[in-house]
């Protein structure tokens, strides 16, 4: 018992080393889901359609922002082994590496919502076998709340460089702080141009997108002070932009070990968004309900996400510094931590998923198809979070490739298809395609974890 103890469960030194690096990053993730929940709830009380059309925007944006969570991981993983060998200009290299593809990304991204914005909207907006909602009006709604997020897009992509950067070096609290004042603006302009506060005329949900893109601005404005202010601490930064050069040798060594990292997030993204539109041919209670559960479901995968963040960062530090055996005890104790941390996670989120929907102004059915979407998500959230451990920690060694195959190629081999059969071609109702949907990821745990033993995953790729 004590060998398994020791060999799964760390010490009071390795969880404080833990806590130090996820804390900021949970207490960041924290206060923007929650902002993200009362801004959810604001808008929902505008009713069905102006919450579903908001809804499928937001669907659109996560596709751009998971590409642009591509661009800067692609070469992330880099960052992370350069700091902890404490090569700086390959550090900076990387940085520039993120800036150069994240600005090729957003420039696309905003030629295609330009042209392609009002039949991306369609896709989503379906009659289904439901008669609740105005489809017209959801259309409206989204197509102008498109238009003003739009505007965000730039500084997004910006801040997603600076912060990511940061946390690769182990500084957490800039983006933290960066990540509140954000949202507490965001909040607040939501209230006052939403609603028609403070002799502003009532704007409904383009107010919404209006103030979310006020604040990304405020955000990535932040960041940028307090790193040029504090040239000593933030040293990693110093003339930073005196050239856009990179090395060839180091661009081919991203490309080749970054690049399906980014093919990966850009499969999954649209994966996720197809699965979604597959939902949505069951009719606009379905988008409004997943929007709800969603919304709710985010607040509770805080320690999911910081935790996968600290597997790469910390299993990666470990990996640039040549401590192979270090880093596999590292991610096998990160792994059992999230397991059993995303447990206690899962039967919060049910014991809450009957109160939450009713914060919303939607009808009845809406309100009771939320519930059980959380249930479900609150009963798959361990597996879920298992299964992020294992990519991170395959990311961290650099098996991109693998990773590809465990995340995006499972998703569309599996998952996608499944989810199209049973909305389009089956008499299961949504509540039992949701759960079918959700549990196909236990494939995953298995397969993943037969990787995450054979221990050919931890690799030094700076030097490799």
């Amino acid at each position: 018992m004590e060998r398994l103890k020791k060999k799964y469960i760390g010490d009071k030194a390795f969880y404080v080393a833990v806590l130090s690096l996820t804390i900021p990053m949970m207490a960041q993730q924290g206060v923007t889901s929650v902002v993200n929940f009362l801004d959810n709830i604001m808008v929902g009380r505008l009713g069905t359609e102006a919450m579903s059309g908001v809804s499928i925007v937001n669907q659109l944006m996560f596709v751009y922002q998971v590409f642009i969570f591509g661009c800067v991981s692609a070469a992330g993983i880099f960052s992370a082994q350069f700091f902890g060998k404490k090569d700086i200009e390959g550090y900076k290299n990387a940085y520039r590496f993120k800036l150069i593809l994240g600005v090729i990304m957003t420039f696309l991204a905003l030629i295609v919502f330009n042209a392609f914005g009002d039949q991306l909207i369609k896709f989503y907006i379906n009659r289904g076998e439901s008669e609740i909602g105005n489809l017209e009006l959801a259309f409206d709604t989204a197509r102008k709340y498109l238009n003003v997020m739009l505007i965000g897009l730039p500084p997004f992509m910006l801040t997603q460089c600076y912060s990511s950067s940061l946390r690769e070096a182990g500084e957490t609290k800039v983006p933290m702080y960066a990540s509140f004042i954000a949202l507490f603006t965001n909040l607040i302009l939501n209230y006052i141009l939403i609603f028609g506060k403070l002799g502003f005329e009532p704007m409904g949900a383009l107010g919404a997108g209006i103030a979310t893109s006020i604040s990304r601005y405020i955000e990535v404005g932040f960041i940028i002070l307090i790193v040029k202010k504090d040239k000593i601490r933030y040293f990693y930064f110093n003339h930073i932009y005196e050239t856009m050069k990179i090395p060839n040798e180091l661009v081919k060594k991203i490309f080749a070990k970054g690049m399906p990292l980014l093919l990966n997030e850009v499969l999954w993204s649209i994966g996720m968004a197809t699965i979604m539109q597959n939902y949505s041919t069951r009719g606009l209670h379905v988008m409004a309900a997943m929007n709800i559960s969603s919304t709710i479901s985010s607040i509770f995968m805080i320690i999911l996400f910081a935790l996968g963040s600290a597997i790469q960062i910390l299993v990666g530090q470990h990996l640039g510094a040549g401590e192979i055996e270090e880093a596999i005890e590292t991610n096998r104790k990160l792994l059992v931590f999230t397991l059993v941390s995303n447990i206690f996670v899962g039967l919060i989120l049910i014991s809450l998923a009957k109160f939450v929907p009713l914060m919303y102004n939607t009808e009845t059915a809406v309100r009771d198809l939320a519930t059980s979407l959380i249930v479900i998500y609150g009963i798959a959230i361990p597996m879920h979070a298992y299964n992020h451990g294992i990519y991170f920690g395959l990311r961290s060694g650099g098996k991109t490739i693998l990773t590809l195959c465990f995340d995006s190629f499972y998703l569309w081999i599996i998952t996608v298809p499944l989810s199209y059969f049973l909305c389009r071609h089956s008499q299961v109702g949504i509540i039992g395609v949701y759960a079918i949907v959700q549990f196909a990821d236990l494939i995953k745990v298995v397969f993943g974890t037969i990787v995450i033993k054979s221990r050919k995953w931890a690799i030094n790729i700076i030097n490799d």
